[in-house]
């Protein structure tokens, strides 16, 4: 009997990804997803999707449906600047909606989740570079504020219930399948508007940094906490800071589009620098990110330009 995983967020960009492969190792697996952002098309044919939102009852229906062993819950509002705008709407998606869940999930059994953490927006700007999953923790946004809330919630539920939990901080992941929305969406954004000779906007002055990764990289991080008694939390990154104005001259070079280096004005809730230390999933898994920044951006505007 193969394993059974639920995956909430599972017609999503990274959701897609970590469903595509779960099924490739022969896992049984479900997906709920409102479809809000999500696509259905994205969704694996040998996957059951549930059209649920992670606030509702039906949570309990699809859980008492398919009894998985883990749920990985990377349903959510990843729109930062949709929570500087609407903290509410924020917090009702990323902390009620989490809590729901974990109400279910114990209610059903449930004996883990892996939950899709931030590991830019929870540490707020760094005192260290790269940072540490021991950083002290000051979100400069209502998004970083909700995933955060949502790695206590999973420590208290364990404590009280039993239930596992690893708590993935992962940095800007792009790739295939991403929106616009997400943390590292200026990667879409850019590669978007270049492919369609349209002149995208840097946001203040493209020095601002990020730790971005690969969503290949990312499943594998994925893979590699599933096993049963795995805690904790778990920076995933590649350590390494790249400049927006670095990764809009690749994009511009890959796209080969001849737009201009455009500034706007800088964005509320933004950091300046982040970039994460991922020796602890390193030293503990011996997960290592693969892909190179120049691969992963190839490869992005190969899948928008098809």
């Amino acid at each position: 009997m193969s394993m059974n995983v639920m995956v909430t967020g599972g017609a999503g960009f990274i959701g897609s990804h970590v469903v595509d492969r779960l099924i490739q190792e022969g896992y049984q697996v479900s997906v709920i997803d409102n479809l809000s952002t999500g696509k259905k098309k994205n969704v694996n044919k040998k996957a059951k999707l549930y059209k649920v939102d992670i606030q509702s009852r039906g949570v309990g229906r699809a859980l008492k449906a398919q009894r998985p062993t883990v749920i990985i819950h990377l349903a959510a509002q990843m729109n930062v600047r949709l929570s500087t705008e609407d903290p509410t709407f924020d917090a009702s998606v990323n902390i009620l909606g989490t809590i729901n869940l974990l109400e279910h999930a114990t209610q059903h059994g449930i004996r883990k989740v892996t939950f899709a953490s931030s590991g830019g927006a929870a540490y707020g700007e760094q005192d260290v570079f790269p940072a540490p999953e021991t950083h002290r923790t000051d979100p400069l946004s209502p998004y970083g504020i909700s995933k955060l809330a949502g790695e206590k919630y999973l420590a208290y539920y364990s404590h009280e219930t039993g239930i596992k939990y690893v708590a993935l901080r992962f940095g800007n992941v792009y790739g295939p399948r991403q929106e616009p929305e997400g943390e590292a969406g200026v990667i879409a954004i850019f590669t978007r508007k270049m492919l369609k000779g349209e002149q995208p906007i840097i946001n203040g002055t493209g020095k601002q940094t990020r730790d971005f990764v690969f969503v290949d990289d990312v499943v594998e991080s994925v893979m590699a906490t599933l096993q049963p008694d795995v805690q904790g939390i778990y920076n995933v990154g590649t350590g390494e800071e790249t400049t927006v104005n670095e990764c809009y001259t690749l994009l511009k070079e890959f796209t080969k589009a001849d737009c201009k280096d455009l500034y706007g004005p800088a964005k509320k809730g933004e950091q300046v620098r982040s970039v994460l230390d991922i020796r602890k999933i390193r030293e503990t898994f011996g997960w290592e990110p693969h892909v190179s920044l120049k691969d992963g951006l190839s490869q992005t505007v190969d899948f928008f330009k098809a």
